[in-house]
């Protein structure tokens, strides 16, 4: 009985799979017999379609290299020898290795040999420790808004993802669109959050002429800004120009920024990277919330704990009050949900046993101390060398910005000369990573400097 009900419905399978073949490709009826084999039959299905239409992406066309990631693009296919990649925005050793911090490698170890260690799925918030060391170690440990519980805070795909979770989140609970991003600011900005159903309008932040911060420009562009508008803020190291505004500077973009009804979006990638010091890295961000204003707030531990590939992050949402805080984390668990469901759990175990750890936790600010540290002497050996060689200019601006990047100020035509001729890359808008610049290419750098600036 069950074979005959199985050979029926195999009949009827064959059938229909006739049916389709004869529609899709204009096969005779004779020829789509159900005694052909399934092979046979695979085979015309395969094929029709794509005989008799090309393929249905024939439309698409090449998309354009990313201009941060296609510099080392452009750097693998260089066969010179001395060729030098200042474009990757990842610390290098004065060996112009990657580097995996001693800590790291101690809080991974343990978490290997730990028994009861499973792989069973996060919750979608993400890792429960985690997000409370986190906002923590960027609020402060007596930060009042953690006391009160009014901090919701999310685990997230490090700082890209803590960026676009928190402008999806924007885009369908708060009135304003607009959210007005500093020029320049990192290129994936502005995608991220038009991707994320946000308007990206620009305020003025860096002057050319001074190669340092516009404070005019942008308390000018912010104050006519439509009130209750979002505003993107490099917390610190601002990417590309190295240019941070001072503690009075921040009192001055805070007052304006609450007196307009303003929503501050903190982007934090460098904590305790740009000076050394985690407390004074955050000192932008406490400034705000200790006024007991909202704002939102994205973390990624990429750099200061060098977990690039790990995609370790953290958004968290700064509350009037611990009832809405509890609202805005529902409604977090909702935007996360359908984007990647819930975060990977191995980079934020990491994060959470060396935050954790008093012992792991001094290590780690040794480490990233060394590491920004070693940082500013290549920004002192630059300035030096270009001194040396008479370079004509003031370079002064590479010792007075922070962090990773030093934008110095040389245009398209000087970094394409200095990549052609010296195998230097870099962003075409001349944006450097001191972190890949070691006593060894430090004077190729600097006769290439000398010679854009000189002949170009």
């Amino acid at each position: 009985m069950d074979e005959a009900i199985m050979s029926v419905d195999r009949t009827t399978s064959e059938r229909r799979l006739s049916t389709l073949v004869r529609h899709l490709g204009g096969v005779s009826c004779s020829s789509c017999s159900p005694t052909h084999s399934s092979s046979s039959e695979n085979a015309r299905i395969s094929r029709a379609p794509m005989a008799a239409f090309g393929s249905v992406f024939a439309s698409v066309v090449q998309a354009p290299e990313d201009p941060i990631l296609g510099v080392t693009v452009a750097y693998n296919k260089d066969p010179s020898p001395a060729k030098v990649n200042l474009g990757v925005g990842a610390y290098r050793t004065e060996e112009g290795k990657p580097l995996v911090l001693n800590v790291v490698r101690k809080a991974e170890q343990s978490l290997i040999n730990d028994p009861s260690r499973f792989k069973e799925y996060l919750p979608i918030t993400g890792l429960g420790e985690f997000n409370k060391l986190s906002a923590k170690l960027i609020f402060g440990a007596d930060s009042l808004a953690i006391q009160e519980n009014r901090v919701a805070t999310v685990q997230c795909l490090s700082g890209t993802g803590s960026l676009r979770v928190g402008g999806e989140f924007l885009a369908k609970h708060y009135h304003e669109r607009s959210i007005y991003i500093p020029v320049p600011t990192w290129g994936n900005h502005p995608k991220v959050f038009m991707m994320a159903g946000l308007k990206p309008m620009t305020y003025r932040y860096y002057n050319p002429s001074t190669r340092g911060l516009d404070v005019q420009g942008l308390v000018e562009d912010l104050s006519a800004a439509p009130e209750g508008s979002i505003v993107l803020l490099h917390a610190c190291a601002h990417n590309p120009t190295g240019c941070d505004p001072t503690p009075e500077q921040w009192e001055q973009i805070r007052q304006l920024i609450r007196s307009r009804s303003l929503l501050p979006f903190f982007d934090s990638a460098y904590q305790g990277f740009a000076s050394g010091s985690l407390d004074k890295d955050a000192f932008a961000v406490r400034l705000f919330v200790a006024d007991g204003g909202e704002l939102l707030m994205a973390q990624s531990y990429a750099k200061n704990m060098g977990l690039y590939g790990e995609r370790v992050g953290a958004l968290s949402i700064v509350c009037k009050s611990a009832d809405v805080a509890g609202k805005v984390e529902s409604q977090l668990k909702l935007v996360i949900r359908p984007m990647y469901s819930n975060p990977p759990l191995h980079g934020a175990s990491i994060v959470a046993t060396i935050l954790r750890s008093p012992e792991l936790y001094h290590e780690w600010t040794v480490e990233l101390k060394a590491m920004a540290d070693r940082i500013i002497t290549m920004r002192q050996g630059l300035f030096d060398a270009l001194h040396a060689r008479g370079t004509p200019g003031d370079w002064s601006h590479i010792i007075k910005q922070i962090g990773m990047f030093t934008f110095t100020g040389l245009n398209k035509e000087q970094v394409a000369f200095m990549t052609r001729e010296y195998h230097i890359y870099m962003t075409s808008d001349g944006r450097i990573s001191m972190a890949g610049l070691n006593k060894k290419n430090l004077p190729q750098l600097a006769d290439a400097i000398h010679a854009a600036v000189t002949t170009m």
